[in-house]
């Protein structure tokens, strides 16, 4: 049963990862990227991974989407007008999911197995949130930090593109 939620939730994820591409209104496809966040935090709970699926649902799906939907609505955007796709952009996207599709393939088959019995943890004591979080601080707290400097510079872009001119 859990390979086959695994494999509903993986489609659900991809068609709603679809929808974010394809759909034109720019709430749409928030809300559809919403929707891949909380599949992706399905195939985790699938996967057990359920502390990586808690901090998608949470890091993700909440906080990040949320801001979002704040640019979105501050920015006032409006539906995108359709336009005419050339031939060198389907040459080059083809190109791209081709060589994707190819080299998917090639890693696929070179599995010995696709079904492999889960490896025993290292320790049956371990605490995966003290490692995440030891993890975090000590080998990428530089990354950490400029990601945090990131996000504040995105909100206060954000609150300078929304003030009305005075004139």
């Amino acid at each position: 049963m859990q390979l086959v939620l695994f494999w509903i939730f993986s489609l659900l994820m991809l068609l709603s990862a679809m929808g974010v591409v394809f759909f034109r209104n720019p709430v749409s496809s928030a809300m559809s990227l919403v929707l891949s966040f909380i599949a992706l935090a399905a195939v985790f709970v699938t996967l057990d991974a359920f502390f990586i699926a808690v901090v998608q649902v949470l890091v993700y799906a909440g906080a990040v989407m949320v801001l979002f939907l704040f640019i979105i609505m501050l920015l006032d955007l409006r539906e995108e007008k359709r336009r005419r796709v050339r031939l060198s952009a389907w040459l080059g996207g083809g190109l791209v999911v081709g060589g994707f599709i190819s080299a998917l393939l090639k890693v696929v088959l070179s599995l010995p197995a696709l079904f492999v019995e889960k490896p025993a943890l290292s320790h049956p004591l371990a605490n995966d949130i003290e490692q995440v979080g030891y993890n975090l601080f000590r080998n990428f707290n530089l990354p950490f930090q400029v990601i945090g400097v990131l996000l504040l510079v995105a909100t206060v872009g954000v609150v300078l593109l929304s003030k009305k001119e005075l004139k």
